[in-house]
């Protein structure tokens, strides 16, 4: 019986070793994360693999894989991110809830919208002409829309896609960032619940630091399953142009 149960724990030792080291690894170093929504556009496309690193920030409970942990208290080797960062999250309310958008305000930081434009502490940031994009919602409809290139406080340019100036979004209070939270937006401006959207109404409104899962690295590959049609529609659903491609 002992030998039995001897070669049962060798049959069953590999691959709980390979079981604990993907556990290890998604915890410690880097997790997929996939892409559902329009909210990140054009930086990020509905349908967008990515790697996310976990020790961009210092871990916590959020870091844990599979919703294992309540997110909040305080961050082990806890970094703060920087302006411009793509950061992923758990949402403040739900736990469950992972959602990716960009680091615009940090502790202190009065961050602002008026007439479609991002003030932060009273500065209005400059927005370059980047000509066209192509933006895709919910149905997989696609539809021409102006590109920007805004430029943060600290020198990081990033792109946004803005189409309408008056929108409900685009005049907003000043809001001071408390210590332990972030300020974050999508760039896709008019379409994303973001910082500017209190929890209660939908958003997320400002994100504890101990909610971050990690900074978005790379896109590791890219399929418009919002257009799938048939079998036969698949191969030309791979975006190609966006593997391995570098999340800035």
């Amino acid at each position: 019986m002992n030998q039995q149960i001897r070669k049962i724990l060798k049959w069953l030792a590999e691959p709980a070793a390979i079981l604990l080291l993907a556990f290890g690894t998604t915890t410690a170093i880097a997790q997929p994360f996939y892409v559902p929504s329009g909210s990140m556009e054009p930086t990020l496309r509905i349908g967008d693999a990515m790697i996310a690193s976990k020790f961009a920030y210092g871990y916590s409970a959020a870091s844990l894989p599979m919703n294992l942990g309540t997110p909040g208290g305080t961050r082990l080797l806890g970094r703060d991110p920087q302006q411009g960062d793509v950061v992923i999250f758990r949402h403040p309310d739900d736990k469950g809830t992972v959602l990716v958008k960009r680091v615009i305000g940090l502790p202190g930081d009065k961050v602002q919208m008026r007439q479609g434009r991002l003030v932060i502490n009273g500065h209005m940031l400059e927005l370059q002409d980047g000509g066209m994009g192509e933006a895709e919602n919910q149905w997989g409809e696609k539809s021409a829309i102006r590109q920007f290139v805004e430029i943060l406080p600290n020198g990081v340019r990033h792109p946004v896609f803005k189409r309408h100036w008056d929108g409900v979004l685009d005049d907003t209070p000043v809001v001071t960032v408390p210590a332990g939270r972030l300020f974050v937006m999508g760039d896709n401006r008019d379409n994303s619940l973001d910082s500017r959207v209190a929890t209660r109404d939908g958003g997320v409104g400002l994100v504890p630091s101990a909610n971050l899962i990690g900074r978005a690295e790379f896109v590791v590959g890219s399929f418009d399953f919002l257009n799938m049609r048939g079998p036969a529609s698949w191969p030309g659903l791979f975006r190609l142009s966006r593997f391995l491609q570098k999340i800035t």
